[in-house]
């Protein structure tokens, strides 16, 4: 008995003694972590400057181009080009001129077209009024109906024409402005070549003739 009782106790014991034994820590792993990382995202930058150069132009003409201006200086104070790209700045600022001359010209013409059309309008209706009499105020008694009307829709063609010329202005002044932008971001390095170099064509007939022409291959290497 007693020595059962021996027993009992030492395992017991060698059973506590195990349950406070520290198990080993199971090291975490880190590489699973770095996995998980995203690499960087590219960013387009002539995509963005292109976005800022639509949005400036579609609020004023000419704010686009203005843009494009500041992105020229910005690279030659930060001394990322060579020079002071003076041709290039004279370049935009034509451009800008340009818009300007060309909107300032159409707006005086829409001016003049719109004032003559609505003279010959008031003519032509106020003879309708008064028994084909001419206005003794508007200065056009030397019209008949027929060249007041021919008049009339002349100058009514040429007004919408205007205006025609001046939304063309105006998309071509938000198109110029984001190509330029773009352009101005896009990098051509010197993985980009071309070859041109002379080939021969073999055109094979119905009759199973071979004709052969000379030709050039034009290669683009990416």
């Amino acid at each position: 008995m007693r020595a059962f009782l021996l027993s009992v106790v030492l395992f017991i014991a060698f059973t506590s003694v195990n349950a406070q034994t520290p198990a080993t820590p199971i090291r975490q792993d880190t590489t699973a972590k770095l996995d998980t990382i995203a690499p960087p995202k590219y960013v387009n930058q002539g995509k963005i400057a292109g976005k800022k150069a639509v949005y400036r132009s579609l609020i004023f003409p000419g704010l686009g181009q203005i843009y494009n201006y500041g992105l020229v200086v910005d690279d030659v104070k930060a001394g990322r080009t060579e020079g002071k790209r003076i041709g290039q700045k004279l370049y935009i600022i034509g451009k800008i001129g340009a818009i300007y001359a060309g909107g300032t010209i159409l707006v005086m013409s829409y001016l003049d077209n719109n004032r003559n059309y609505k003279l010959f309008l008031q003519e032509l209706q106020y003879r309708q009024l008064n028994n084909n009499n001419p206005d003794p105020n508007n200065g056009l008694g030397q019209y008949d109906t027929n060249g007041l009307t021919v008049a009339k829709n002349i100058y009514k063609r040429n007004r919408e024409v205007v205006i025609i010329s001046l939304l063309g202005l105006y998309g071509l002044n938000v198109l110029d402005a984001y190509v330029t932008a773009r352009l101005k971001f896009f990098n051509v390095d010197d993985t980009l070549s071309l070859k041109l170099s002379p080939t021969i064509i073999n055109s094979n007939t119905m009759y199973g003739f071979s004709n052969a022409a000379p030709a050039l291959k034009l290669t683009l290497k990416l």
